[in-house]
Parts: C-alpha cells; sequence; structure tokens
C-alpha cells in the first residue's frame, strides 16, 4: 500500500512540475494572412499607375510571445507604409486580439512600392477636399485589420513552448548600395536609386556604406524551429510603377525560403535602408529581380547554417518614445501645406502629399510621441525604428551592444520619412519624402543607448 502511495505522490508531483513548466515558459504563436490590394487601389502613395494586375500578392506575417507579462505581437506587412492613426489602428487592433496593450504591438513594413500608404488621417483630409479613396482604401483596410486580428486570436491557442532561440548572419552579395554618390566634378549626390541604367556612374561606384549582413533569428520548440525572423538592409525593389502589385525581391525570396522550411514561419523585415538601395546592381528588368531575390534567398540559407543556440530564459520588454524635428523647410509650414491640399487644380500627387505632411503635423503638435520599442531576448535584441531611417542608424545601434546580436529594422511608424543622419544633411540630403528636420541623430542615440543597456 505504501508503494501505491509513494508512486502516487511521485506522480502528482511530475504532473505539479509540468504545470508549473507551462504557467512560467515562453510560448510562440504564428500568423500568416493575405492583405494584397484590390485592382484599382493607389500604390506608394503616389505612383500615378493603380494597380492593374497581382503579379504575387502582399502578406502580413507574424508572431505572438507568450509569457510571465503581457503577450508581445510581432508582424511585418509588405505594405509601402503605415503611418499616424493607421500606425495606431494597427496597434490597438491587434492589441485586442491578441489581449495586450498598444506599445507590445510591434508592427512594421517592408515598403515595398508596388505596395499601399495607409493614413487614416491623411486620408480623411483627402476625403474633406472631395479626393475620397485616393491615398487607400478604408474598407479594404478595414477589411485586412479584421483579418489579421482574426488571425492572431486563432494563432494564440496553438501556440507552442519555446525553449531555445538561434542566431546567424551571412553577407548578401551583389544587392545593397548606398544612394550617395560622389560625382566626377566632386559633388555628393544621393541620386543611386532602385536601379541604375548598366555602365552609369551609379553602377559603376563604390557601394558605399552598407551593413553586408543579413541577420536570422531563429524560435525553436526543442528540435523544433517554429519561426525564423530575417533581416537585410536595403530598399526592396528592384522595379515599381507599372501597374503590377508585387512584394518585390524580398517577398519572392521570402517565400523560396518558407517552400524550403514548410513547418516554419518564414518572416522577413526591412532593416534601416533610408539611403540603401539595390541600384548599383538593378537594371530594371524582370532578369534582375529575379537574381536579386536568389542573392538575398542564398543569403537566408547560409544565415540559417551557422545559427547558434541559445536557451531562453528571459525575454524583456523596453520602449522609449521620443519626438523628431518637424522639416524645417517653407512648403512644409502648415500655412503652404494647407493651400497645396485646398488647391483643386494642384496635381493629385502633391495633394496627397500635403495630406500625409498636415496630418504628421497634427500628430506633433497633439504632442504623440514615437515608441521606440525592443525585445530583449539576452543574446539578441530587437528594435524598431521610424520610416526610412538611414543604415548609419542600424550600425549605430549594433556599435551600442557590440557584445550582442542586434537587428535594427526600419520602417515602424513612417509619418517620419527619410531620418537621415547628421552627415547626410551635411551632404545636403533632402526629398519631399522627408518630414524631418535636422537633429535626429542625437535624439536617436540617446534612445537607442536607453533601450540597448550594456549587460
Amino acid at each position: 500500500m505504501s508503494r501505491f502511495r509513494w508512486l502516487f505522490f511521485f506522480l502528482a508531483a511530475i504532473a505539479s512540475m509540468r504545470v508549473t513548466w507551462a504557467e512560467t515558459s515562453f510560448r510562440l504563436a504564428t500568423f500568416s494572412v493575405d492583405i494584397t490590394i484590390p485592382i484599382g487601389h493607389r500604390c506608394m502613395g503616389i505612383l500615378d499607375t493603380k494597380a492593374q494586375r497581382i503579379d504575387d500578392p502582399l502578406e502580413a506575417k507574424g508572431i505572438v510571445l507568450l509569457g510571465r507579462e503581457a503577450p508581445i505581437v510581432f508582424v511585418a506587412l509588405d505594405w509601402c507604409e503605415v503611418r499616424n492613426g493607421a500606425y495606431d489602428l494597427w496597434r490597438d487592433t491587434l492589441a485586442a486580439a491578441a489581449k495586450t496593450t498598444r506599445e507590445r504591438v510591434l508592427v512594421c513594413s517592408l515598403h515595398q512600392h508596388d505596395a499601399p500608404v495607409v493614413d487614416t488621417e491623411a486620408q480623411s483630409l483627402l476625403d474633406s477636399v472631395g479626393l475620397v479613396g485616393e491615398l487607400f482604401d478604408e474598407a479594404f483596410h478595414r477589411a485586412c485589420l479584421k483579418d489579421v486580428a482574426s488571425a492572431v486570436g486563432r494563432s494564440i491557442p496553438l501556440s507552442k513552448p519555446i525553449t531555445h532561440i538561434a542566431t546567424g548572419q551571412s553577407p548578401v552579395e551583389k544587392v545593397a548600395s548606398n544612394r550617395r554618390v560622389v560625382h566626377s566634378d566632386g559633388v555628393i549626390r544621393f541620386d543611386r536609386y532602385s536601379r541604375s541604367a548598366i555602365n552609369s556612374i551609379q553602377a559603376n561606384a563604390e557601394p558605399g556604406e552598407i551593413d553586408p549582413n543579413l541577420k536570422s533569428i531563429a524560435f525553436l520548440s526543442g528540435e523544433e524551429t517554429l519561426a525564423v525572423l530575417s533581416s537585410y538592409a536595403t530598399h526592396p525593389m528592384s522595379y515599381y510603377g507599372q501597374g503590377g502589385v508585387s512584394a518585390d525581391f524580398v517577398g519572392l525570396a521570402r517565400r523560396h525560403r518558407q517552400r524550403d522550411t514548410p513547418n516554419t514561419l518564414q518572416l522577413y523585415a526591412t532593416g534601416c535602408s533610408g539611403d540603401i538601395t539595390a541600384g548599383k546592381y538593378n537594371d530594371g528588368s524582370q532578369q534582375a529581380r529575379a537574381e536579386l531575390a536568389d542573392r538575398l534567398y542564398r543569403g537566408m540559407v547560409q544565415a540559417a547554417k551557422s545559427l547558434d543556440k541559445t536557451a531562453i530564459d528571459h525575454i524583456h520588454f523596453r520602449r522609449e518614445t521620443f519626438h523628431l524635428p518637424f522639416h524645417e523647410g517653407d512648403p512644409f509650414q502648415r500655412d503652404a501645406m494647407n493651400k497645396v491640399l485646398l488647391d483643386d487644380q494642384a496635381d493629385t500627387k502633391d495633394r496627397i502629399l500635403a495630406a500625409m505632411g498636415l496630418a504628421s503635423l497634427n500628430r506633433m503638435e497633439r504632442g504623440q510621441p514615437i515608441d521606440l520599442p525592443c525585445l530583449d531576448f539576452g543574446a539578441a535584441q530587437v528594435v524598431i525604428l521610424p520610416g526610412e531611417s538611414f543604415v548609419g542608424y542600424q550600425l549605430m545601434a549594433q556599435s551600442i551592444r557590440p557584445d550582442s546580436f542586434v537587428m535594427a529594422i526600419g520602417y515602424g511608424e513612417c509619418w517620419t520619412g527619410y531620418v537621415p543622419t547628421d552627415q547626410a544633411f551635411r551632404d545636403g540630403f533632402n526629398h519631399d519624402w522627408r518630414w524631418v528636420g535636422p537633429g535626429c541623430e542625437a535624439i536617436l542615440r540617446d534612445k537607442l543607448t536607453s533601450v540597448l543597456p550594456a549587460r
């Protein structure tokens, strides 16, 4: 009888240990949703040629991290940008689905140009002057939010324990090049765009400052790899504006990798690449798109071969908030932008840009800051920076924690447009997709240092 009593208590103790493990371990859920825009939708916010065909789909891919604290949601969208009220709406909607808070929902866009820009306040301003649906289709947007939120909710009961993360990186050959080109007359121009003519100065110039490495973080449940997040710093387009909706070469590379690993969710996020394009290596042909996709894919494969596994004993979430200065130029003053918005003789592109600028200025004047979130897994950290942050900020984040594996992602809150470094401002960088002014670098350095503390 005592033997059975001992066995009973032994089994009860094991069961108790299992319950404790289940309650205190970390779990991961994955989800993937089609968010392809309809035919007739505008791409990149201002492109003249609207969607005429679907070359390949646009997707929302993400994970939900569950543990001792409130859930954390990470989602990467095959969209050009999510800005202002739309960014808040995405985070609030997914927070409700995951039963967490807005700041613990990390949203980034991949920034493909044959994909939409969404900004609810800008579209409301456009509606007020008769340009209904010119920036984006609000009914479609609501449907995407509903679909992704539903997928988040469905994924959580299917979550699995995560026991380890694994980190790896690999150089990517002949994809990234810096926009900054020194011409033969000694003048610096940021004129290396996404494609260049063969034997042009842009094609022949040195690559310039880039981050050559694709980084990957894998999430493991024992020996099973549940998801892999990869990131590389380059503008993700080979050609665009011809009416074909596409996730471009980064989406093609991710899908190729997904076919290799059907039971592992493959996610991709664009690094800090406001000043990085494929322009040195891309002539804008269909063949070049396939070649860029293959080079990126090979980087993903090689990074996977170098994965270094570490047991997870904590996941820390940290967050800083900050304000960036608004654009210093006269065309970006409220009266000037309002004048363009109200001018029914002005080009629709210019009126859309004015509406987006006004929406951003309104946000600033309300005192609403930008979030800088950090996921800290001990052996690796993930930070998401705003808009088209230049690659210098990615390199800065890595230099702040040289002892660790830092993945810096761009295209979080995108109202900023381009976020140049101090040197780029000194070199004369300017563009109508820049809504911030000089002085960003010191602010971002301070906040990155705060969310990436030394061990």
